[in-house]
């Protein structure tokens, strides 16, 4: 995907930077940046895309059908977030051919967004002289503007307990999964209210049928759009894990990461004053909605670069039936102009 997006930045006659972060996110490539430099008064803008999909389990074999792109190889289509890196090029394309004065803009291609934002923490902000960033990874029709996403946490936890014989001496053992079951039955999991979540994602333990269990390891997260609720969750959390360990008399470690933190963007925000002026031009009534997932404007938001996500109507997206009609392919072309036009007509 690197290599593509950068011949096709080339075509459009711009140079294609990528950094060295491939090695430090665990990717085969590092992020990717063009610049176009002011032509006129105006706010620069940057416009972002992730290069990365979640995993296929088969082939991709995109088809239109009824003026909607799907895959007939029977996994994700990668819309999430292809298609934004396609209107996002289309669109710079059709500003350049129609030589449309802008105030400067500037594409961003992160990697490993989907495992946690990684490549947009590891891409140099500093070098962005924009006022203002557009991400285009909303899963929603085109018109939703995202003003409000989670803070997250991330839990890993390891009971360890002691090994024996399950059919001669499982006295002596102690399970590492019963203590993390205890834990996992005893967690508030799901949504809890409208802004916060909890999850257990991925549990591994164990090594044979006749083994009792001494080790056990599971990777949970909470996630809330009030920071203040997420840390006494995050802190309820792991007060169940160390209750489950004892009873079992067990042991446990936690390690807790911060894969990216909230934000709320308030209505004199530039970069949602622009979004909804532009969506208007383009011929779109702009709706906020605050969100439960994260995106690389979390990143952003949080280096001081006001950002938001523009909805781009991909659907039913990370599973077979993922989708993206071409009208709304067509439609981020005509929002990317609107937004070059309204970020150069702003004071």
């Amino acid at each position: 995907m690197a290599d593509r997006v950068a011949a096709e930045l080339r075509a459009l006659g711009l140079a294609a930077e990528e950094d060295g972060s491939g090695p430090a996110v665990d990717s085969s490539a590092g992020n990717l940046y063009a610049r176009l430099e002011p032509q006129a008064p105006g706010t620069p803008i940057f416009l972002c895309a992730h290069l990365d999909t979640v995993p296929p389990a088969g082939r991709l074999e995109p088809v239109v059908e009824d003026g909607v792109v799907r895959n007939a190889g029977g996994t994700i289509l990668g819309a999430d977030d292809k298609a934004a890196v396609a209107a996002m090029l289309a669109g710079v394309g059709r500003v350049l051919l129609e030589s449309r004065p802008h105030a400067g803009i500037e594409l961003v291609f992160t990697t490993r967004e989907e495992t946690g934002c990684t490549g947009a923490a590891a891409f140099d902000a500093g070098r962005l002289s924009a006022r203002a960033g557009f991400v285009y990874d909303h899963a929603a029709p085109v018109g939703e503007v995202v003003v409000a996403a989670p803070y997250q946490r991330t839990i890993d936890v390891v009971f360890q307990g002691r090994s024996a014989h399950a059919g001669i001496n499982p006295e002596d053992g102690r399970s590492a999964i019963a203590a993390a079951a205890r834990a996992v039955a005893d967690l508030r999991l799901g949504r809890l209210d409208a802004e916060t979540t909890a999850n257990v994602g991925r549990i591994l333990g164990g090594t044979a049928r006749n083994v009792v269990p001494d080790r056990c390891a599971l990777v949970a997260e909470a996630r809330s759009r009030d920071e203040r609720k997420l840390v006494d969750l995050v802190q309820e959390m792991l007060d169940t894990f160390a209750f489950a360990a004892s009873v079992c008399d067990c042991e446990v470690e936690t390690s807790l990461t911060e894969l990216y933190r909230g934000y709320r963007l308030g209505t004199e925000d530039p970069a949602l004053r622009l979004a909804f002026a532009a969506l208007a031009r383009a011929g779109f009534e702009p709706r906020g909605v605050e969100v439960g997932g994260g995106a690389d404007a979390n990143v952003f938001n949080a280096r001081g670069v006001p950002c938001v996500v523009l909805a781009n109507g991909m659907a039913k997206i990370h599973g077979p039936d993922e989708e993206i009609a071409v009208s709304d392919l067509e439609a981020m072309v005509d929002v990317t102009v609107a937004l070059v036009d309204a970020a150069r007509d702003a004071a």
